[in-house]
């Protein structure tokens, strides 16, 4: 089995109706050797579904995962051999997300209780493609949050093959939690993610949840007196409200280098372009602008962009143009 850890430093996280092809064509942009993830896509989706809409993508999206949601082994296979066939890099089951509409389907973070389950699914998805199969899960549910409960879901798993692991290391709270507040008010705890590291060294183990700085993905990525460090870290909301972050993050943690941005007005071109193609083809202006109002984040004229950008009258650069001719007329 080969070693994938250098190739999961950096993730963007999959987040419900925010992480769609446009949002990832964008972060794709500002960070190039990022991994991207899809929404959670259902198997019900998949199975019965328009597979154009669902399941589209740019070629610049690379590499880039679907994420989906399912506990029927058949389903998921079927659903996972779709994906592989129209090009995806990577297939990431969902074990972690708390919502109600997810448990009613008996799939997200209530499937941690059901260890035996997830390693049929994942060996049926294993059986039926030849790219990578992964996990993002949570490190406990409800007052299951003892390390042996984790520790028992990851080694079944690792049993059947499954050798990456996205953790959000919050414990998920089924009832009386919103998903908001299961990524808020659960406390993190990050060490166990460690632990997880050191007692399975040959998988590969991704830390999420509340990274915000570059300076936390690093310190995660050293070892300390918890534990070895982890291969890498997943970023969720904190890409999409300062997307430039993941600039940052790309510059420090991905090896080798690669080809970088030099700035954020080097992505308006290409994604003005982007930006046009896909008005071209019928899509809505604000379906793509409302990703892009944080490029700006932190900088001055940045309440101006958002505002200007959200409306989508105007695409990325020609709207950049017009508020620098504004403030620095010639």
């Amino acid at each position: 089995m080969p070693y994938w850890g250098d190739n999961y430093r950096l993730s963007v996280a999959p987040m419900m109706d925010w992480t769609d092809r446009h949002c990832r064509f964008f972060h794709r942009l500002i960070a190039p050797k990022a991994r991207l993830y899809t929404e959670m896509i259902t198997t019900g989706a998949i199975l019965h579904g328009d597979l154009h809409r669902l399941l589209d993508f740019s070629e610049e999206e690379h590499p880039v995962a679907i994420q989906l949601g399912g506990s029927e082994p058949d389903a998921l296979a079927a659903s996972a051999r779709q994906a592989a066939q129209w090009g995806y890099d990577e297939i990431n089951l969902n074990c972690g997300c708390p919502s109600e509409r997810v448990q009613r389907g008996a799939f997200g973070a209530c499937l941690m209780r059901e260890p035996d389950l997830v390693a049929d699914c994942i060996k049926a998805m294993q059986d039926a493609v030849s790219i990578p199969v992964t996990v993002k899960h949570r490190i406990g549910v409800d007052d299951q949050g003892d390390y042996g409960f984790v520790q028992e879901f990851v080694g079944k798993l690792f049993q059947v093959g499954c050798r990456v692991f996205f953790v959000h290391a919050r414990s998920a709270i089924l009832k009386g939690l919103s998903p908001k507040e299961n990524r808020e008010i659960p406390p993190l705890r990050m060490a166990v993610v460690r632990q997880l590291k050191r007692d399975f060294p040959e998988a590969v183990f991704v830390a999420n949840g509340g990274i915000q700085t570059v300076e936390q993905a690093q310190e995660l990525m050293t070892p300390s007196a918890d534990g070895p460090a982890v291969d890498g870290v997943m970023i969720g909301r904190a890409a999409y409200h300062d997307p430039w972050l993941l600039h940052a993050l790309s510059a420090a943690l991905v090896l080798p280098a690669s080809p970088m941005p030099i700035n954020r007005e080097a992505i308006l071109a290409p994604l003005q372009s982007y930006f046009e193609t896909q008005r071209a083809k019928g899509i809505s202006a604000r379906f793509m602008t409302r990703h892009w109002h944080g490029l700006f984040h932190g900088q001055p004229g940045a309440r101006r962009w958002r505002r200007e950008i959200c409306e989508g009258t105007l695409g990325p650069q020609a709207l950049f143009d017009q508020l620098v001719a504004e403030f620095h007329p010639q």
